[in-house]
C-alpha cells in the first residue's frame, strides 16, 4: 500500500531529510537494517492478509503522524536551525534556555528514531519479512504487533535484550 496525492509528495523531501538524520545520529541503524536478512521473504504463519493489512494501515497512519509532528514542530527547519533559533530566543535564565533546548531535541530526536523504525518496519512488509523476530525468527504474536506494528523482536527476546540492557 503506498501513500498517494499531495501529502505523499510533500512529505517526500521531509522524509529524506528525516533519513538522513536518522542516518547521522545513528538512531535506528538496527531497526533500518535489513542486510542480516534471507533472501527468501519469510512470512509469518500466524498474520492473515487481513490482520497484515490493519499493521500495514497502522503503519501508514503513524508514519503520516510523525512527518507531520516533525514539520510542526521543526517549523520546516533543519534540526540544527531548529536548535540555533531556540539559543538564539532571548532569555534572561540561560541555563534555563539551554535545558529547554535539550529536552526540545531529545523529543525530536526520539521522533526521528520512531519514524526510521515505522519506515523499516513498511519496508519488511513490502520486502516480505514483516512480523518475525529478527533473534530467534520465530513470528512475531499479532498481539504484539497491534501495540508496536514496527516491533523487531518477539516478546521473549525483546525481553530478554531489555534485560541484558539493564545489567
Amino acid at each position: 500500500m503506498s501513500r498517494s496525492g499531495g501529502a505523499a509528495q510533500s512529505s517526500a523531501p521531509l522524509r529524506e531529510l528525516t533519513q538522513r538524520k536518522v542516518d547521522a545520529i545513528g538512531g535506528s541503524a538496527e531497526s533500518a537494517s535489513t542486510d542480516d536478512l534471507p533472501d527468501a521473504p519469510i512470512v509469518s504463519t500466524q498474520l492473515t492478509a487481513g490482520q497484515r493489512a490493519l499493521l500495514e494501515a497502522e503503519l501508514i497512519r503513524r508514519q503520516a503522524e510523525l512527518d507531520r509532528q516533525l514539520a510542526d514542530h521543526q517549523g520546516g527547519l533543519t534540526r540544527v536551525e531548529h536548535a540555533r533559533e531556540l539559543l538564539a530566543q532571548d532569555s534572561d535564565d540561560v541555563s534555563h534556555r539551554e535545558a529547554e533546548r535539550e529536552m526540545d531535541m531529545e523529543l525530536s530526536d526520539r521522533d526521528i528514531a520512531e519514524l526510521g523504525a515505522v519506515s523499516a518496519a513498511l519496508l519488511r512488509l513490502k520486502q516480505g519479512h514483516y512480523g518475525v523476530c529478527s533473534d530467534c525468527g520465530e513470528a512475531i504474536a499479532f498481539d504484539r504487533l497491534k501495540v508496536e506494528p514496527w516491533a523487531l523482536r518477539c516478546i521473549g527476546c525483546e525481553g530478554r535484550r531489555e534485560l541484558a540492557a539493564r545489567g
